[in-house]
């Protein structure tokens, strides 16, 4: 029990130094006057919200160009999670939205899922008349992104999973067993304690809204025949330190045809990196690498044919 409770403890600490730091760079970004922040967040030409399936689903678009979803990970919002990360996006359309419970995205007596949060973005892209898009998902949005491809595969383009499951035993045992030890406490005076009361949450429901968004990852779950009939490529990529075991995410890659010689056999037109010097939080520090890697697998005519010199 100790070890469960320290190492929730740790991931808790681990979110919010990463937050803390995220800001401090952001800040000192802001205050130069002699080098200019060309990754400042931009201003949405749409902001809004949309009712789905009993929630009030809040939502921004920014740019213009093909469409991209960004689905952020557990108790992040859009800026915790995407305001550095947008405008590496540039010449596309990104809509990015906070999903149930998160930041202005109110709560509702409805259980949190996957499937019910996959079904959300469905709407939303209805909602904004896009008929397919290329999702990318982070950690718990990498579930929904899966769900997403598996609920609604004519909506998913490609998809892009970081450092996501598809399975509860994904996950290294140990992160899994420390789940049901994460607490509000952890989160006390974070970045995610005080964005949350920031966007206009009752900070008495703040214990709540911990406990009910990890409560996903309490019960198992297990998607993996489903995620090997989808038929959008998937670009997956995990840290070397990450809490996904490497397995997990090589059994996906070699049922979409990988874990082959490529020289012999041809390339599959689905993807796998691992990222090194990189925990499961830090590959969000890891943007600056993984978005020409995600652009180049989105623009890619992904032709299997074999290289030759």
């Amino acid at each position: 029990m100790k070890t469960k409770n320290t190492l929730g403890l740790i991931i808790a600490v681990a979110i919010a130094l990463f937050l803390s730091c995220q800001q401090e760079i952001k800040t000192k970004s802001d205050s130069s006057k002699d080098v200019p922040n060309t990754k400042t967040i931009k201003k949405p030409s749409e902001t809004g919200y949309v009712n789905l399936n009993g929630l009030k689903m809040y939502y921004e678009v920014y740019g213009k160009g093909k469409p991209i979803v960004l689905l952020h990970g557990s108790y992040m919002t859009i800026p915790l999670n995407w305001s550095d990360i947008i405008p590496m996006f540039n010449g596309r359309k990104v809509i990015v939205a906070e999903m149930q419970g998160h930041g202005r995205t109110r709560d509702t007596a409805r259980k949190i899922s996957y499937e019910g949060m996959a079904d959300d973005v469905s709407g939303l892209l209805k909602h904004l008349k896009i008929d397919s898009a290329d999702i990318l998902g982070y950690s718990m949005g990498g579930g929904i992104a899966f769900q997403l491809a598996i609920r609604h595969p004519e909506q998913v383009r490609r998809l892009i999973v970081l450092s996501g499951s598809y399975a509860h035993d994904g996950w290294w045992p140990e992160v899994e067993a420390s789940y049901s030890s994460i607490n509000a406490e952890m989160f006390k005076d974070s970045p995610i304690e005080k964005q949350y009361e920031s966007l206009g949450n009752d900070p008495k429901h703040f214990p709540e809204f911990v406990k009910k968004v990890i409560s996903i990852d309490l019960e198992p779950y297990d998607w993996s025949k489903e995620v090997k009939k989808i038929k959008a490529p998937i670009f997956m990529a995990i840290g070397d330190s990450d809490g996904i075991q490497y397995e997990h995410a090589l059994t996906l890659f070699r049922a979409m045809g990988g874990g082959k010689m490529g020289d012999i056999h041809g390339l599959p037109k689905s993807r796998l990196a691992i990222i090194p010097g990189t925990t499961h939080i830090g590959m969000m520090y890891r943007m600056d690498w993984l978005v020409p890697m995600i652009d180049d697998f989105l623009n890619s005519d992904l032709k299997t044919s074999a290289p030759t010199f």
